[in-house]
């Protein structure tokens, strides 16, 4: 026998009540403080709140579970039914009546904080819970009798409707907000941010809004258009950095400053133009206008940071490097040039010191190293690489100034990663002959399919992992000395080693275009690459290690190298390689994540500012570990890890080039092995 009231258990959190019979669900969950999703308070529009109901017999909790004990689908579950489909066995929270005792079970997708789990076992669930909410509301009309203002009937709304505490509201949403009222015919929905600020209404009923998280790179630039309520991104675009005209590198777009009074308000102008090009295209891919972007996450380093800012960057040309500012800072989106919703703020987080920027800030968020016991290595490939090294018991952090060839410049057939770009190289040792594959294809140019598959794209150039691959393995064939040096006395035995003015190149590549490996591509990959492992090698010092746990390679470029070539070519220290993988764009994936959870935000300040930095440009091992890590994998380190997986040629006597230094190109006789 049903009595007057009833008993509804709700998991997974386990919380319990009694309630009169024909208390909508939605209701009970809500004064329980059960985590259910609604954006329509209620009117069953939107679809979050549903739940599934259990059958059986509960020993756990003393109940007897029956769907039958809720009331019977309705016209407004069957409406939504019909529109937009409902799983079987599942209810609108919103709709259906408690009529008995019932376990209602709340999936993930209906939890307002719910998680989205990282790919990697490693990584840490993402809480969705981002700074701006929506709700609909229904607004009281104005009539002769009660003067009160529209805004205020919208904020009396909000308060029994939502339960909303006091609020401001943006000036661009009061100007539009009698239009839009009348427009929706006093149903609205509003943007709230931090429950506090209303920044926009729309008229009627709208559940999705979108976040842009932005990763300003020297040389590209990333955007990320997410949706804030699912965490799903919808779009993902970059393009070049045009600031790049000004100069490849960092401290040459400052001396372009320098020399040119006035000249930061350029690079200013540029790369805001691009963020706004890069959110009309993402807006354009999604299928979304561009109103519906309403927050924005801005990581960078911190050049980037502050030319983004407006911002003049001479300050960082010097010592002592310093910022204008590193706190994290929330700016009207307007205020950067950036055309969005009229509402729209752009968070920029905060940076670090000197050279590490925001950018490493949203690294550290994202891979969460001072959560771990293992010392980790990041290292975030690119123009100006940062490093972090550390775990629980604390980070160090540096920037080391690695230039742009690990992109593709600096390279004479080099190109950015694109389809028809050479991405794997092999070469075998015995004919010194290549094979290849190119972005857009899965063959190789050995493959008697592949001119076919790649007519479309051509092969036009080598791009970054291509770059380091053909040099890897034209160590590894013989025809390349630990010290960086073509061996010419190998243009007897294969028509790839050809004679380059002094030097000589490998030819990667005949016919047109022809694609060639000089000695200056060499060269300008060594000088990346001991600059990168001189400040990995910095931060071990500090720390009074030799071995890491585990390294991880981030960076758009980072996610593209084999890490076997990145060890190989001496960029990293050495490590078990199974410890070492790449995570992709890892300032991009922070800087998704505080877009999509505001706590992230206050923690990933809080954690840098306890990052101890080290300055590179000022310690005075940087150098000595500089020329020692030119040398290919290392002049002196041990790479015993990486001697276990692959044949490493033998080290010719202290550690020379393995060439005839009279210029005669005979190569010493050595021998491939195992250490």
């Amino acid at each position: 026998m049903k009595t007057a009231d009833a008993l509804v258990v709700f998991t997974p959190s386990g919380r319990r009540g009694r309630f009169p019979h024909g208390t909508p669900l939605l209701q009970a969950a809500r004064s329980l403080g059960v985590d259910v999703d609604s954006v329509c308070g209620g009117r069953g529009l939107c679809g979050r709140c549903q739940v599934d109901i259990n059958s059986g017999e509960f020993a756990k909790f003393a109940i007897s579970s029956d769907p039958g004990n809720l009331s019977p689908v309705g016209g407004v579950e069957q409406r939504y039914a019909d529109k937009r489909g409902l799983k079987e066995g599942r209810r609108l929270s919103c709709s259906a009546l408690i009529e008995g005792d019932i376990v209602v079970d709340v999936p993930e997708t209906s939890q307002v904080h719910r998680q989205m789990v990282r790919k990697r076992v490693e990584a840490r669930a993402i809480e969705i819970d981002p700074v701006v909410r929506l709700h609909y509301v229904e607004v009281r009309q104005p009539d002769m009798h009660d003067p009160t203002g529209d805004l205020q009937r919208l904020y009396l709304a909000l308060s029994e409707q939502w339960e909303v505490g006091e609020l401001r509201i943006d000036r661009p949403a009061l100007h539009s907000l009698q239009k839009v009222l009348r427009a929706g015919d006093w149903k609205v929905t509003v943007a709230v941010r931090n429950e506090r600020e209303l920044i926009h209404v729309w008229p009627g009923f709208k559940d999705v809004i979108y976040g842009l998280a932005v990763d300003v790179g020297s040389t590209t630039i990333a955007a990320h258009l997410t949706n804030l309520s699912s965490g799903e991104v919808v779009a993902a675009v970059g393009e070049m950095n045009p600031q790049i005209r000004f100069g490849e590198d960092l401290m040459s777009r400052i001396s372009y400053i320098m020399m040119n009074p006035g000249g930061e308000k350029m690079l200013t102008s540029v790369v805001r133009q691009a963020l706004n090009d890069l959110a009309q295209e993402a807006a354009t891919e999604a299928g979304i206008d561009l109103t519906d972007i309403i927050e924005m996450t801005i990581v960078g380093n911190p050049i980037m940071h502050h030319l983004v800012l407006g911002i003049d960057p001479i300050e960082l040309g010097g010592a002592p490097f310093a910022l204008a500012t590193d706190a994290p800072l929330t700016l009207w989106a307007s205020e950067i040039e950036v055309m969005v919703n009229p509402g729209c703020r752009a968070h920029f987080l905060p940076c670090i010191a000197g050279h590490v920027g925001a950018d490493c800030a949203a690294v550290i968020l994202s891979e969460a190293p001072h959560l771990t016991e293992a010392l980790t290595l990041i290292v975030d490939v690119g123009t100006n690489a940062e490093i972090v090294l550390g775990n629980r018991d604390g980070l160090l952090a540096c920037s080391s100034p690695t230039g742009p060839a690990f992109e593709g410049a600096q390279i004479s057939c080099g190109q950015r990663a694109a389809p028809g770009a050479i991405e794997r190289v092999r070469i075998d040792p015995e004919t010194l002959e290549p094979k290849f594959r190119v972005i857009g294809s899965e063959l190789w140019s050995d493959d008697p399919a592949f001119d076919a598959e790649t007519a479309k794209t051509g092969v036009t150039g080598i791009c970054g992992s291509g770059i380091i691959e053909v040099i890897g393995e034209m160590f590894l064939a013989g025809i390349l000395s630990e010290d960086g040096v073509i061996d010419g006395s190998k243009a007897d035995h294969s028509p790839r080693i050809i004679p380059d003015g002094r030097t000589f190149s490998y030819l990667l590549k005949a016919g047109e275009p022809e694609m060639r490996i000089t000695q200056n591509d060499i060269r300008a990959i060594q000088l990346a690459k001991a600059a990168l492992y001189a400040g990995a090698r910095l931060l071990m010092d500090r720390l009074g290690v030799d071995m890491v746990d585990r390294i991880i390679l981030a960076g758009a470029f980072g996610s593209h190298i084999d890490p076997k070539y990145a060890m190989l070519l001496g960029m990293i220290p050495d490590c078990d390689l199974a410890n070492v993988w790449a995570t992709g764009n890892a300032a991009g994936t922070g800087a998704r994540i505080a877009l999509l959870n505001r706590a992230s935000r206050s923690e990933i300040a809080e954690t840098v500012r306890n990052v101890e930095k080290v300055e590179t440009a000022v310690e005075p091992k940087f150098q000595d570990h500089f020329v020692a890590a030119m040398a290919i994998p290392h002049k002196t380190a041990d790479y015993a890890n990486l001697a276990r997986q692959v044949s490493l040629p033998v080290k010719s006597p202290e550690g020379g080039s393995g060439i005839d230094q009279q210029g005669s190109g005979r190569r010493r006789r050595r021998t491939r092995g195992t250490v």
